[in-house]
């Protein structure tokens, strides 16, 4: 039996980063990945394809230009399923190539095959061949991930009735498009067909959706989407779903109504996929989800050399926040020192439009009881925009009306997932009002929306002070 210092199973975000924290402070790890090539949800059906779907799109439909030439504006004219997959085969193939460099690099060792626990010492890996084989591990690192939620009502079929992994596999172009579920996952590819200016139909038995983003951002955005014809089924609950003689599906809700479209995505929710791990034979207990419970500052479970990190333990499920827990999952198992955790990490959705938010939202402001003033810049305000032919986008910044810091940003419009990063390390650093009026930002650029949004809240602050000793 091979024994290894640190067993990682799984080698998503979490996993990959586990891994490589281990083996640069001279651990020896293994990476035991299920699937054929490594990578994980995030590489396979996951963020990357959805992304670079995203992308893809936004490029052969010409919606970036639209603001200028006109809503019929077209880059290709008939974009089709096979325009979509040979981007994302080519984005795929270079991320498992950049993943396998980097575990070669490191000394990290793979092995590909199902893993379950025999105890809290040892996994059997069934390869793909079928022939077991036993490891034995100090730490072990569950990075699994989640599989989109299948209820049995729901008649999956890959082609007309899909999830969202089977929806990255092999994209086509549907003529309509219903979507259950107003998730992220789901927002982001009902909006994506939108783009492609499929009638999208989202159904959602909340009457609110995404309720973690500030509602002004989210009012924004939902008459954008409004205005472009998606149609948002708001307090409405799938009953079942049924196949007409074509194969086509009908969504019947439990009002009665009936929704026929060319293709329906499922998206209402995920399971950690945990079932086949045996966790019974390590003593790791999983919730009615399949997601696993952990300590939230060293991701040790209930069996303390037992780590999970990643979709695995819940929200916030961003690949950016899974790396940063199998990192500190590891050097914890390691006994390095770990620095503190950041108070403010950036959430991106990779909607169209885009939207990103950092740090307190409105309504937590106020629950808080801080006194407070926001201010609000649009995209159009900036000579940016106009060069763009941008016709929406804001951002939003909350300060402390007693310190003046920045308390959060909210952002929804092109780029926004990558200006927030301005945001963010003035947020967790502790910054101030006075620094965005005080400081030049590059022009033109969207990111000068950070200097209007601050001067609009400046203005609207009582007992105004002077800025930059009384150049205001």
């Amino acid at each position: 039996m091979q024994h290894y210092e640190m067993v990682v199973i799984g080698s998503g975000p979490a996993g990959r980063r586990a891994a490589v924290q281990a083996a640069k402070l001279g651990k020896s790890v293994l990476v035991v990945e299920n699937r054929l090539r490594l990578g994980g949800v995030s590489v396979h059906t996951g963020t990357i394809p959805s992304k670079t779907l995203r992308e893809t799109v936004l490029n052969l439909s010409g919606w970036r230009e639209r603001g200028f030439y006109g809503l019929s504006y077209r880059v290709k004219k008939d974009i089709q399923g096979k325009d979509l997959g040979v981007r994302l085969k080519k984005t795929l193939d270079y991320e498992i190539e950049v993943l396998e460099h980097q575990f070669a690099r490191n000394g990290v060792k793979t092995f590909g095959g199902k893993a379950r626990f025999l105890d809290a010492k040892r996994i059997c890996v069934t390869d793909h061949e079928g022939e077991e084989h036993t490891f034995g591990f100090d730490h072990a690192v569950i990075a699994v991930g989640t599989a989109p939620y299948r209820p049995p009502h729901i008649p999956f079929n890959s082609h007309s009735v899909l999830d969202s992994d089977s929806v990255a596999e092999e994209p086509r172009v549907p003529r309509s498009l219903t979507v259950v579920g107003a998730g992220v996952i789901g927002i982001e590819y009902a909006t994506i067909y939108s783009a492609l200016d499929v009638p999208v139909t989202i159904v959602e038995p909340r009457e609110t959706i995404l309720d973690f983003i500030d509602r002004e951002i989210i009012e924004e955005f939902i008459s954008e989407l409004r205005q472009r014809g998606v149609t948002l089924r708001l307090g409405a609950r799938v009953d079942k779903v049924e196949l007409d003689e074509d194969g086509h599906p009908n969504a019947i809700l439990a009002d009665g109504r009936q929704l026929r479209s060319d293709m329906l995505l499922y998206a209402a929710g995920r399971v950690g996929a945990t079932a086949d791990l045996g966790l019974d034979c390590c003593g790791v207990v999983p919730d009615a989800r399949g997601r696993l419970k952990v300590d939230p500052l060293t991701f040790q479970t209930e069996i303390r050399n037992i780590y999970a990190t990643g979709d695995v333990i819940g929200w916030p499920s961003l690949a950016s926040t899974s790396m940063e827990q199998g990192r500190i999952a590891a050097l914890h198992a390691c006994g390095a020192a770990m620095p503190p955790a950041p108070e403010f990490f950036p959430y991106g959705i990779y909607a169209v439009p885009e939207i990103s938010t950092v740090g307190l939202t409105e309504a937590e402001v106020r629950e808080q009881g801080v006194p407070y003033e926001s201010g609000v810049a649009r995209f159009r305000e900036t000579s940016r925009g106009h060069i763009m032919g941008l016709q929406s986008g804001m951002m939003k910044m909350i300060f402390s009306l007693e310190t003046r810091k920045l308390l959060g940003v909210h952002i929804v419009g092109e780029g926004a997932t990558e200006l927030v990063h301005i945001g963010q390390a003035v947020l967790n650093l502790g910054g101030t009002l006075d620094y965005f009026v005080e400081n030049a930002f590059n022009y033109p650029t969207l990111a000068e929306a950070y200097k209007i949004a601050a001067l609009d809240a400046w203005n609207r602050m009582p007992h105004q002070t002077p800025i930059a000793q009384g150049h205001a």
